[in-house]
């Protein structure tokens, strides 16, 4: 059973990190395709403050500091995409 928390431990930055990814290329196809009205998203201040924050919590349970910024990235990217910025006039 401990080599497959091992296991699990080792590549769940490496699975966090190929969902980043799949999620920020898929946005910047999704991106060049709508040329008209362009919304904006708050993406890139949710993979931020999510690897900020990411690495405090980390570090605070055990210095798993790496799984800590995957995981930020991760969620922040995807609450950040959610989250649609008001158009200014």
């Amino acid at each position: 059973m401990e080599s497959i928390l091992d296991f699990i431990k080792a590549a769940l930055p490496w699975i966090a990190m190929g969902l980043l990814l799949a999620i920020f290329f898929a946005r910047s196809a999704s991106e060049k395709r709508k040329n008209e009205n362009k919304s904006d998203d708050y993406g890139t201040e949710g993979m931020c403050l999510g690897m900020c924050l990411g690495t405090a919590i980390g570090t605070s349970f055990g210095n798993n500091t790496g799984i800590g910024i995957s995981l930020g990235m991760l969620i922040g990217l995807a609450i950040g995409t959610c989250l649609k910025k008001e158009e200014q006039d």
